[in-house]
């Protein structure tokens, strides 16, 4: 699991990420929601190591985020940001072959390579491996990024806005692949979403922020209903079951 005790973040005189105690269950698909804001991308780089604390402790699998070892922490955990830009010009399996850096240290093995046979195979990137990402589809390089993190072999994976320029097609195709991954290979999936939709479909588990804290948690059907949308969010959203999910309306 994961576990944050008293999370604090400030840039400046802002208070970001304020005092956050939270954990995370293991196993499953954690989507954390909330308005513009509300600390969600900054508390998920602070477990992924990307942004330093100014309080508080982090412990992902029971290692402590500040003190474990950089290639200790990249054989548990795993990071997906929305800016997945390259500059040099890579491959898909190139790109996948990257994932397995924290074992491999740039000389690859044999194991190392049938991990990324395994993950092209998964994303069904076969006929692709040997494309460059400039001559894919925007859908195609998300699921080479997506083949990369789940060739690095972590329990844990996070995910910041995946679903950012994707459209919907190619955005229920990305949800539908890490539901997958929690399912079929055991992950423990944390996801900063806007669209409440998506993380009232396919969550295990959500976590609600507003003003740097942590407001509500709990399974979709304690935190998918009016009364508990209007505190995150400040607005009227009109709850519906279809398919026995609850999906939201908020047009105004």
């Amino acid at each position: 699991m994961i576990q944050t005790l008293g999370v604090t973040k400030r840039y400046g005189e802002t208070l970001v990420v304020d005092d956050v105690t939270l954990t995370i269950p293991k196993g499953g698909l954690t989507s954390i929601i909330g308005p513009n804001g509300a600390g969600k991308s900054t508390l998920l780089s602070m477990i992924a190591r990307l942004v330093g604390l100014d309080a508080g402790e982090i412990h992902v699998g029971g290692l402590d985020v500040a003190t474990t070892p950089g290639s200790v922490m990249a054989r548990h955990l795993a990071i997906l940001r929305q800016d997945n830009h390259l500059t040099a010009r890579l491959t898909v399996r190139d790109l996948v072959a990257f994932g397995r850096y924290p074992y491999s240290r740039g000389r690859p093995t044999p194991e190392d390579r049938a991990h990324v046979d395994r993950a092209l195979g998964y994303l069904n990137l076969g006929d692709l491996a040997h494309r460059f990402l400039d001559e894919l589809s925007g859908g195609q390089r998300q699921r080479a990024f997506v083949a990369m993190a789940l060739c690095q072999d972590t329990d844990y994976v996070l995910l910041d806005e995946p679903l950012n320029n994707l459209d919907m097609r190619h955005a229920a195709g990305m949800m539908g692949l890490w539901r997958r991954a929690c399912d079929e290979l055991g992950k423990t999936v944390v996801i900063v979403l806007h669209d409440i939709n998506f993380a009232s479909w396919h969550s295990d588990h959500i976590v609600a922020m507003r003003g740097g804290r942590v407001c509500r948690q709990g399974r979709p059907e304690t935190i998918i209903q009016a009364a508990a949308l209007r505190e995150i969010y400040d607005m009227d959203i009109a709850v519906h079951e279809i398919a026995g999910r609850r999906v939201c309306l908020f047009y105004e």
